[in-house]
C-alpha cells in the first residue's frame, strides 16, 4: 500500500501542468508595466485624501524621529488607513509581529463594529497603534509565567502598512513590535529597531566629524538573498520527516546531483519559472523589490534577491518573502523547504545580508570611489567594520546559530563557523601597505582580451568574490553569508549593527582627539586606520574558507570555531562577549538572558522531534520493507534450492540485507535509549549531548538506511526518494 502511494504520487506529479496568475491588467485589458502597480497594496499617506498637507508634515516628522505621534494625528491616520483599506476590499486588521520563534504572528480582527443597530467599519487609534496578545503563549525564556499572560504589540511606523490577499479576502497588515508587560522585547524587531537609532547617532556624528556637515541621518541598509528548495506536494506529504522536521532525515543520494554543475543558473524549467513569477507578481503589489531570480547548485533549488532597503524595512519584507514563496509554491502543487539542508549531500541553503551604511544625502559610506586608497573616510570605515567583527565575532557567530545552519557552517558549501573577514587583495594591500608605511601604487583599470572582437571589453574589477567568506567586502558593502535561509535576519542584523556601534563609537571618539590636536580630517582617519587594522588583522583571510588550513590557521590566531548550536549559544552567558549589547542599550540583560533560554531549548525540542521522527521512520518503513524483502531472498533461495539451481547471489544479498537491517535495528534502539536517558539532565548538558552523541548517531542511523534503500528493490521501496523529490517536476 505504502508503495502503491509513491507510485501514485509520481504519477500525479507526471501529469502536473504550470499554473496561470492573474498578470495585472488595466481596464482596457492592457498589461501593466511593474511599475505601474508596484506598491499598489502599500498604504502611502502622501497620496491620502483624507490627510492635509499639515499632517502630511506631521506624520512625515515622526517618521523621521523629530518627534512622537499625538493622539489626534494617529485618530487622522487611523482614518486614512480604514478608508484606504476599505477601497481595497480588505474586511479585517491584524497587528503582524516577529516573535521568538523566528516567524510572524498575527491575529486578525474585523472592522465591523455597530453604530447603535447600523453595521459600520471602524478603526481606532488605539487600534492602530496598539494590541495585547497571550505573551506567555510564545518563546519567552522564563520571562513570563504561565498565568502573566500579558503583552503588547506597538505599531511600527518607519515600516509600511500593507494589505495581504488571499482567496477569498484581503487583510490590512500593520507591522508592530512585540514586548512583555514590563516591556522587555519578545521579538526580533525591537532590538533591530534600537540598533538602527544607535547606528544613526554614532554614524551621523561620524559624518560630521569629517566634514560631512549636512548629514542628518545614516541607517543601515540591506539587501537579503532567499535560497530555498521546490519540491512537489505529493513526495512532500510521502515524507513524514519533511513535515515534522523540514528536511530529509535520510536517503540515498542519486549518482548525479550537483558534480556537473550544470543546474547553477540554468534554465529554468516552465512549472518553475510560473511558480517564480507568480512570487514576483505578489511581492511587487506589497512594495517589496524582487530582483533577482534563478536556479542555484543543488537539483531543485533557487534564489531570489532583492533590491536593497533599509534594515528593518528589509528584515519585515523578508519575512513576507519567505511566507509568499511558501502560499505560492501550494498553489502550484509545490512544497517551499526554507531548511538549511532539507537534503544531505546537496548543497544546503542560506540567506546572503549584504549590509552596508548610508545617509540621508545619498553617500553608500562603503563606496570606495575612482581611488579607494586615498579615500581615508571609506578606508576607516572598512578598518573600523574589521575591528568590529573580530571583537564581536563569537556573538555575531551566535546570532547565526540554529540547529538547522549546523549543517551548513564549514560543510563545503557555506562559510565555516569560523568568523573573518575577506577584503580582496586591493583593499588588503592598501591597508597592509598603510601599517607597514610602504607606499601603495595604484593600478590602472584592466580591460580583458576575451581574443573575439565581437565581445564587448570587460573592466576588471580590483578585486575577486569569495563565497567561502562569512563576512566579505563585495565592491561597496559587506556580504554576511553565515545566516541560515530559514531565520529572521533582524537578529543578526541587530547583533552587528550593534557590534559596529561599539567600535564606531570609540572610532568618534579618536577623530575627536585628533582634531582637537590640529590634525587634519584625513591624518585623524589615517589614526583609526592604524589602530583597528593594526588590531584586527589577524581576522582578515582572503583564501579558501573551506580548507582544513585554514581550520589550523584560525587556531593558531586565536579566532574561535564554535561548530554547533550549543556552543554558540553560551556565549549569552559570558557577559564579557555580550556587554556590548548591553552598552549600546540593543538589548537589556533580561533580554539576553531570554534568547538564551529561547534559543537553547528550540535547539533541543527541534533536534527530539528529529530523533523521534529519524526513529519512528526506520521502525516504521524501513525496517519492515527490509524484513519483507529478506522474506523474498529467503524463500527464494529455498525455491532455488529444490530446483537445484544455483542460489549464491541471493545468500550474498541476503547476508548484506541482514548484516545492515540488524546494525540499524541495534542503533536506533539505543537512540531511542540515548533520547530517553539525557533528559535527565540540565537543559545545556541535554543539548550539548545530543550535538556531540546523538547528531552523529543519527547520522550512522541514516547512513545505513541509505544502504537498505538501494539493496531493496526500488518498486518495493515505500518513501520517495531523492531522485523523486529533486528531478521529478
Amino acid at each position: 500500500m505504502a508503495n502503491h502511494l509513491r507510485q501514485q504520487a509520481k504519477l500525479s506529479v507526471y501529469g502536473r501542468k504550470s499554473r496561470k496568475c492573474n498578470v495585472p491588467k488595466s481596464e482596457h485589458g492592457k498589461y501593466l508595466k511593474v511599475s505601474q502597480y508596484y506598491g499598489e497594496n502599500v498604504y502611502n499617506y502622501h497620496l491620502s485624501k483624507s490627510l492635509s498637507l499639515e499632517d502630511k508634515d506631521a506624520l512625515k516628522q515622526v517618521l523621521d524621529g523629530k518627534k512622537n505621534i499625538d493622539r489626534p494625528l494617529a485618530t487622522k491616520v487611523a482614518n486614512s488607513v480604514l478608508e484606504w483599506a476599505n477601497s481595497k476590499g480588505a474586511t479585517h486588521f491584524c497587528h503582524w509581529f516577529q516573535p521568538l520563534t523566528g516567524s510572524t504572528a498575527e491575529k486578525h480582527d474585523a472592522f465591523l463594529n455597530f453604530d447603535n443597530d447600523r453595521a459600520i467599519e471602524t478603526l481606532s487609534a488605539s487600534q492602530l497603534m496598539q494590541g495585547e496578545p497571550d505573551a506567555s503563549s510564545f518563546p519567552h525564556g522564563g520571562s513570563r509565567a504561565t498565568f502573566e499572560a500579558r503583552g503588547y504589540t506597538t505599531w511600527d511606523l518607519t515600516s509600511p502598512i500593507f494589505i495581504q490577499e488571499s482567496t477569498n479576502g484581503k487583510t490590512l497588515v500593520i507591522p508592530t513590535a512585540f514586548v512583555s508587560y514590563h516591556g522587555d522585547a519578545l521579538d526580533t524587531k525591537t532590538p533591530l529597531l534600537r540598533s538602527d537609532l544607535q547606528m544613526n547617532e554614532v554614524m551621523t556624528k561620524f559624518c560630521r566629524l569629517v566634514g560631512m556637515k549636512d548629514v542628518n541621518k545614516v541607517y543601515t541598509t540591506c539587501g537579503a538573498e532567499q535560497e530555498y528548495f521546490l519540491i512537489d506536494k505529493a513526495f512532500y506529504f510521502g515524507r513524514q520527516d519533511l513535515v515534522m522536521t523540514g528536511r530529509a532525515l535520510m536517503g540515498s543520494l542519486t549518482s548525479r546531483n550537483q558534480q556537473l554543475e550544470d543546474h547553477y543558473f540554468g534554465m529554468i524549467e516552465d512549472r518553475v519559472l510560473a511558480f517564480m513569477q507568480e512570487v514576483e507578481i505578489e511581492l511587487y503589489k506589497m512594495g517589496i523589490p524582487a530582483k533577482t531570480r534563478h536556479n542555484e547548485v543543488a537539483p531543485g533549488q533557487f534564489e531570489l534577491a532583492p533590491i536593497f532597503k533599509d534594515a528593518n524595512a528589509a528584515a519585515d519584507n523578508n519575512q513576507v518573502v519567505m511566507t509568499v514563496l511558501r502560499n505560492v509554491a501550494l498553489k502550484h502543487d509545490f512544497v517551499c523547504l526554507l531548511h538549511e539542508k532539507p537534503f544531505a549531500g546537496v548543497n544546503g541553503s542560506g540567506k546572503h545580508l549584504n549590509w552596508s551604511m548610508a545617509t540621508d544625502t545619498g553617500v553608500n559610506l562603503l563606496e570606495p570611489g575612482h581611488d579607494p586608497h586615498e579615500n581615508y573616510r571609506f578606508l576607516a570605515v572598512v578598518a573600523t567594520v574589521t575591528e568590529a567583527v573580530y571583537r564581536h565575532a563569537d556573538a555575531i557567530r551566535m546570532g547565526i546559530a540554529s540547529h538547522g545552519n549546523d549543517h551548513r557552517l564549514g560543510a563545503n558549501e557555506a562559510p565555516p563557523s569560523i568568523m573573518s573577514v575577506f577584503l580582496g587583495s586591493t583593499l588588503t594591500e592598501i591597508l597592509d601597505s598603510m601599517i607597514s608605511g610602504g607606499k601603495y601604487v595604484a593600478s590602472s583599470k584592466t580591460l580583458l582580451d576575451l581574443g573575439a572582437r565581437q565581445l564587448a571589453d570587460l573592466v576588471k574589477d580590483n578585486t575577486d568574490r569569495n563565497r567561502t567568506s562569512p563576512f566579505a567586502f563585495t565592491g561597496n558593502k559587506f556580504e554576511f553569508r553565515a545566516c541560515g535561509s530559514s531565520a529572521s535576519i533582524g537578529y543578526p542584523l541587530s547583533i552587528l549593527n550593534a557590534a559596529a556601534v561599539d567600535v564606531f563609537a570609540e572610532t568618534n571618539k579618536i577623530i575627536e582627539d585628533e582634531l582637537a590636536k590640529g590634525k587634519s580630517s584625513d591624518e585623524a582617519l589615517a589614526t583609526v586606520i592604524l589602530k583597528w587594522y593594526g588590531n584586527a588583522q589577524r581576522v582578515v583571510f582572503n583564501g579558501d574558507g573551506y580548507s582544513q588550513e585554514w581550520v589550523k590557521e584560525a587556531e593558531k590566531r586565536g579566532l574561535g570555531n564554535m561548530r554547533t548550536t550549543p556552543e554558540a549559544i553560551a556565549v549569552l552567558k559570558d557577559a564579557k562577549k555580550t556587554n556590548f549589547l548591553v552598552k549600546t542599550g540593543v538589548f537589556t540583560e533580561s533580554e539576553i538572558a531570554t534568547r538564551h533560554n529561547v534559543m537553547l531549548e528550540r535547539y533541543i525540542k527541534c533536534r527530539d522531534i528529529e530523533l523521534k521522527t529519524l526513529s519512528g521512520m526506520v521502525l516504521k518503513n524501513v525496517i519492515p520493507v527490509a524484513v519483507d524483502y529478506k522474506a523474498q531472498l529467503a524463500d527464494s533461495i529455498k525455491k532455488q534450492k529444490e530446483a537445484g539451481s544455483d542460489s549464491s547471489l541471493e545468500l550474498e544479498i541476503l547476508k548484506d540485507l541482514a548484516a545492515v537491517s540488524k546494525s540499524l535495528y541495534e542503533q536506533t534502539q539505543n537512540l531511542i535509549s540515548s533520547l530517553d536517558a539525557i533528559h535527565k539532565h540540565d537543559e545545556e548538558t541535554v543539548a550539548r549531548k545530543i550535538a556531540q552523541e546523538l547528531m552523529p548517531q543519527s547520522f550512522k542511523i541514516a547512513e545505513l538506511c541509505g544502504k537498505v534503500e538501494e539493496i531493496v528493490p526500488d518498486d518495493q521501496w515505500p518513501l520517495p526518494k531523492f531522485y523523486d523529490m529533486l528531478f521529478i517536476r
